[in-house]
């Protein structure tokens, strides 16, 4: 499982210090695109060089525990899924041991045309590899 550092700042928060949920789908996010950078892909890369984008077709959230101002987290990715065109992620947010958000995420894979696009070869051998999660 890949695991991405994060810490809370105030423009993550609402008044009372907590974190507003909106912020949880950046951290998501975030840990998404490090997670690939790790793979050795760039999101700008793949779009110039393959034309190929990874997008959000859609995201389940579980809010289980508040992070709040300052909390230093680990947000993992752990891709559970895929077919020809898609990928689910399953993602987690932490505190220590404490689990605080959990999101299943479906990602498409599709071009610059937004016409959905074969996930390529290569990609799904680098996801698919032991190294893949970090």
């Amino acid at each position: 499982m890949f695991s991405f550092p994060t810490r809370v700042y105030w423009e993550d928060t609402d008044a009372g210090g907590v974190v507003y949920h909106a912020s949880y789908v950046r951290f998501f996010e975030r840990a998404r695109t490090e997670w690939l950078r790790g793979l050795g892909f760039g999101q700008r890369e793949l779009g110039e060089r393959e034309d190929l984008l990874l997008v959000v077709r859609g995201m389940r959230l579980e809010f289980l525990r508040p992070a709040r101002l300052d909390d230093l987290l680990e947000v993992s990715v752990l891709p559970v899924s895929r077919r020809g065109a898609s990928l689910v992620i399953r993602q987690e947010i932490r505190r220590g041991e404490e689990r605080l958000t959990e999101a299943e995420v479906r990602v498409a894979s599709i071009n610059r045309n937004f016409r959905p696009r074969a996930l390529p070869d290569w990609l799904v051998a680098q996801i698919d590899s032991p190294g893949a999660t970090g």
